[in-house]
């Protein structure tokens, strides 16, 4: 059934369809920001369950920042696959990341691997909880470091397979993971500097220059051979049945891999002058 131009019905419908349309698109930016939310709600919850101090209150921490990595990947993720991209997006995300990735991930290292130290050990090792604070400030500003420098100059340069620099999530990920793999909060103090020394490390890679692979490479959306499917799914399962040894390594193998890429292109770009 056709409508001309004096149709009064063909009038009404097409500022419905418009308003129908104008709906669909909100509700397309919606989207994205509700991750943006429970990120940020994920890393309000980490501080609060940090406050009470219990080993399974720093569990429950550490697998809302694991949860609060997932919601943030997905939300960059959605955002690009519907066009949605905004600067407001861009910021808002960076201000969720910074808390839960770095404020949250802070209080966690510090209240597991110093505070329980030194409630165990005699009052001449407190002052390893003052050096906690400092390495804790130092976590937290390379983070908003690397946030900052992430909104200013975006990826590597070459394309968008590698990030400038550890990301935020990962660093975040290697404390979470470390936490509930040991369980039980730090009470050596040998280890407790052991630990501020890793959170050092975190800091550093960060503000770094060194590359990470992003992923973002990878066509998610795409038809994929059935082995990449069967992998994913033992992986989802070993990360259900052993999600201990599995979260560990993934988060260690991601902090390793930037390092270790880089030592091997130094190695071949000396070696290169040397031959040249």
């Amino acid at each position: 059934m056709e409508f001309n131009s004096l149709d009064p019905i063909g009038h009404e419908e097409e500022p419905r369809r418009l308003f129908s349309n104008h709906r669909l698109r909100r509700g397309v930016y919606l989207l994205p920001s509700a991750c943006t939310v429970a990120n940020l709600l994920c890393g309000y919850y980490a501080i609060l369950a940090i406050l009470e101090g219990q080993k399974t209150d720093l569990d429950h921490a550490s697998w809302a920042i694991g949860i609060a990595i997932v919601l943030d990947s997905l939300d960059g993720r959605i955002a690009r696959a519907m066009g949605t991209n905004s600067e407001f997006g861009k910021q808002f995300d960076s201000l969720a990341d910074l808390i839960s990735f770095g404020i949250a991930p802070a209080f966690l290292a510090y209240v597991w691997g110093v505070r329980a130290m030194a409630a165990f050990n005699a009052p001449e090792d407190w002052h390893l909880t003052q050096l906690g604070w400092l390495v804790g400030f130092f976590y937290l500003g390379c983070c908003a470091w690397r946030l900052a420098r992430f909104n200013i100059q975006g990826m590597a340069p070459g394309g968008s397979r590698f990030f400038a620099g550890m990301p935020t999530p990962a660093a975040a990920g290697a404390v979470a993971a470390i936490v509930h793999f040991f369980q039980n909060p730090i009470s050596d103090p040998r280890l407790s500097l052991l630990w501020l020394v890793l959170l050092v490390a975190l800091g550093l890679l960060m503000s770094s220059t060194i590359r990470h692979y992003s992923f973002k490479d990878i066509p998610w959306t795409r038809r994929q051979p059935s082995l990449a499917v069967v992998l994913l799914v033992m992986l989802m399962g070993a990360i259900v049945l052993f999600s201990q040894i599995t979260l560990m390594l993934l988060a260690c193998t991601y902090v390793v891999h930037g390092v270790t890429l880089y030592t091997i292109r130094s190695v071949r770009h000396r070696l290169a002058s040397r031959h040249a």
